[in-house]
C-alpha cells in the first residue's frame, strides 16, 4: 500500500514525539552520543511536543506520513525565526521511521513540505542539518537545497556543527 499525508490532529503528537525520538537516535547514534540522544526520557519528549504544537499550530504545519495505518514519517513547517530573510519559511523537522527510507516516503513528505511553505507565502525554504549527516545532506542537495554559508551549534548538548541549506520555493 502507499504511503498517504495528512495535516497532523492533536491525537498524533504523542505518536509523533514517539516517531521523533526514535528516528534521532537511529539516524544520530554515529553522530551524537547514545547518552545524549536519550537524557530527555520518551515522556518528557512528548510532553515537549504537545506544548510546542499547542503554542505554533496557528503558524506552523505538522504533516504526517501514515502506511497502512501506522505513523512512518513526519515534516514540521513554519516561519523562519532563526534566519535575517523575512521571505523565508523553515522545514523544523523531517523524520522517517528507518524502514521507509528508500520508499518514497522521504520524497513525498518534502514536496508536501515545500508546497505548504508556497501555500504560506514564503520566497524562500530554509533547514538545519548536522554536518555529519550525509545520508540527509545527499537528499537534500538532490531535491535543489544548497549550502547556505551559515553554521551553529546544535543544541544536543555537546556542540555539533549543523549547516544552514535554503532553496527557492517559486
Amino acid at each position: 500500500m502507499s504511503v498517504s499525508l495528512r495535516v497532523a490532529e492533536a491525537v498524533d503528537v504523542p505518536r509523533i514525539a514517539e516517531l521523533h525520538r526514535r528516528s534521532r537516535i537511529d539516524t544520530y547514534s554515529d553522530l551524537v552520543s547514545y547518552d545524549t540522544l536519550t537524557r530527555v526520557p520518551a515522556p518528557v519528549f512528548a510532553d515537549w511536543w504537545v506544548e510546542r504544537w499547542s503554542h505554533e499550530r496557528e503558524t506552523h504545519v505538522l504533516t504526517v506520513a501514515e502506511r497502512d495505518g501506522r505513523l512512518v514519517g513526519f515534516t514540521y513547517v513554519g516561519p523562519d525565526d532563526e534566519g535575517s530573510q523575512a521571505d523565508t519559511g523553515l522545514l523544523y523537522a523531517i523524520h522517517l521511521e528507518s524502514a521507509e527510507r528508500g520508499r518514497g516516503t522521504g520524497r513525498a513528505l518534502m514536496a508536501e513540505a515545500l508546497a505548504t511553505l508556497r501555500e504560506q507565502g514564503w520566497q524562500r525554504a530554509a533547514l538545519w542539518v548536522l554536518a555529519g549527516n550525509d545520508r540527509a545532506r545527499g537528499f537534500y542537495e538532490r531535491g535543489g537545497w544548497q549550502p547556505t554559508g551559515w553554521c551553529r551549534d546544535s543544541t544536543f548538548g555537546p556542540p555539533v556543527k549543523e549547516i544552514r541549506y535554503d532553496r527557492p520555493l517559486r
